[in-house]
């Protein structure tokens, strides 16, 4: 029950930073989606409810925000030049990186945060032994400490202060 009041308050919380609106129709479609949000999804939202009373872990997030905005822009440019240039080479591949990343929620966010990147993508997720797979558009190296610091690393610790 906890869950899906927390997910509820969350989504309402969303709807308005979202919607800027505070008008009746609008905070009541708002209302009403995270409503039947909450009560769908509430269950599978998390485990562990108590971690969200914690004021650092969103601090935390609202720091992870533009380090992942940077990251990806970053990732655009390398992209888009790969795309101008096409002497500039590429090595498609698949990669394992390794996480200590625990928690499902985590493991989701770096997988997510890491598919978000252009070019990168999770392609399969072995949680119980913390190895991600991922297509990298230019395999610089095989190696599995180098691939996951030069892919996991940037977003891992912070993804552990956030959720695990």
């Amino acid at each position: 029950m906890k869950s899906k009041i927390i997910l509820f308050l969350l989504g309402v919380l969303l709807w308005i930073s979202i919607t800027f609106s505070f008008d009746i129709p609008h905070l009541a479609v708002g209302i009403a989606a995270a409503l039947v949000v909450a009560i769908l999804t509430g269950d599978l939202f998390t485990t562990r409810p108590y971690v969200f009373k914690h004021v650092q872990r969103y601090l935390w997030f609202l720091y992870y925000i533009p380090l992942f905005a940077w990251e990806c822009f970053k990732a655009n440019i390398d992209v888009a030049y790969r795309v101008i240039h096409p002497s500039c080479p590429i090595h498609p591949g698949i990669v394992s990186v390794k996480t200590s990343l625990k928690s499902d929620t985590a493991l989701t966010f770096l997988a997510n945060s890491i598919t978000l990147t252009p070019g990168t993508l999770t392609v399969d997720i072995d949680k119980e032994r913390g190895i991600l797979y991922v297509h990298w558009i230019n395999v610089t190296t095989c190696d599995r400490k180098e691939a996951t610091k030069r892919i996991v690393y940037r977003f891992e610790n912070i993804l552990k202060m956030i959720f695990d």
